[in-house]
């Protein structure tokens, strides 16, 4: 298979004419700088580093209700909506995401997944047939972990998690949890419980900032979530200097799954470079997972979306990354790779 266009090569994401070359393995062979009659933009495949994606079943519900009636474990309005649901209700609805994510060029999702064994189950199923990599952070139990690919945790305040740590760690899984969202009262806990990556940290101070550097834990953030649910906004410039900064777009309830929009929200108030953006969008969310895409690089999984460089939005851009970043959408995906 060969792609040819604009290709926006390794880490750096420079921008060179030429194609892709992929071998019969799903594998990127060869990047060939040479002239091509070609508009596309080729880039890697997103990876949404933080998504719920069962609260599908409630897309725009709980209008005026606050971030802790809206998402609180037990009693929250999604869990209430997720415990009523039958599970081919939750498999359903959780298909819905998945394949608009693969439709708008996302490879893989780091889901924090509710319902214990059943709800990884749940997840398995849909994304069956998908070509989405959905990769379950179990909650409930370490049954449930062991199940999956590895402990997705509420916050350091709902509970201790040591037990929950100490197993994913035995297991060789990742362990996520969230942290800082509401305040700053759970990061400290957070931190010390060595996890492998935290979410949101919207409220950190002075000290955690300096935390983070020591640990270099990477932070995946959702600004778009953190913004809708008053919040606020996480100071992803100071994490940024400091650690490996990915992007989620967190609850299907109150956002859609889309990075083109979560990558144009974040470039638009902060002051991130546009390759720091798209690099949290892709290769920072596949490395927290140990995943092989995320860059077009010689060996590297051919998880790649294709961008019609002749769109009305697109056509004329004369920074092809800034315009993947700033204005690109899911309108503009002539096709998605999915051969490694």
């Amino acid at each position: 298979m060969e792609l040819t266009g604009t290709i926006l090569r390794g880490r750096t994401f420079e921008p060179v004419e030429g194609r892709v070359v992929v071998d019969d393995e799903g594998r990127i062979e060869a990047i060939e700088e040479t002239a091509v009659e070609s508009s596309d933009i080729v880039l890697p495949a997103f990876v949404n580093a933080h998504t719920h994606i069962g609260d599908s079943i409630a897309k725009e519900a709980g209008r005026g209700l606050s971030l802790e009636e809206l998402v609180a474990p037990p009693d929250g309005l999604k869990h209430r909506l997720l415990r009523d649901a039958s599970q081919a209700e939750l498999v359903e609805a959780m298909g819905t995401p998945l394949r608009f994510m693969h439709e708008s060029g996302t490879a893989a999702c780091l889901d924090f997944r509710e319902g214990d064994v059943a709800g990884v189950r749940a997840l398995k199923e849909a994304a069956d047939g998908t070509d989405v990599d959905a990769l379950a952070f179990a909650r409930g139990s370490v049954e449930a972990m062991e199940e999956g690919d590895g402990f997705g945790a509420s916050g350091a305040n709902d509970d201790d998690f040591e037990y929950e740590r100490r197993a994913t760690r035995e297991a060789g899984k990742p362990f996520g949890i969230h942290a800082g969202e509401v305040d700053e009262t759970d990061i400290d806990p957070a931190l010390d419980l060595e996890p492998d990556f935290l979410v949101h940290m919207v409220h950190p101070e002075p000290d955690h900032l300096e935390r983070v550097a020591e640990t270099e834990v990477p932070i995946v953030v959702c600004p778009r979530s953190n913004l809708v649910t008053d919040a606020g906004l996480p100071p992803v410039e100071d994490l940024h200097e400091r650690t490996t900064v990915a992007l989620g777009t967190d609850n299907v309830m109150l956002n859609s799954p889309s990075m083109f929009r979560e990558m144009e929200f974040l470039a638009k108030f902060s002051d991130l470079s546009a390759p720091d953006v798209l690099r949290a969008a892709t290769v920072n969310g596949a490395e927290i997972a140990d995943l092989e895409y995320g860059l077009i690089e010689p060996g590297r999984k051919a998880r790649l979306t294709v961008l019609d460089g002749e769109t009305p939005n697109l056509e004329g851009a004369r920074d092809p990354v800034r315009a993947v970043v700033r204005r690109a959408g899911v309108d503009d995906v002539r096709e998605v790779v999915t051969a490694g």
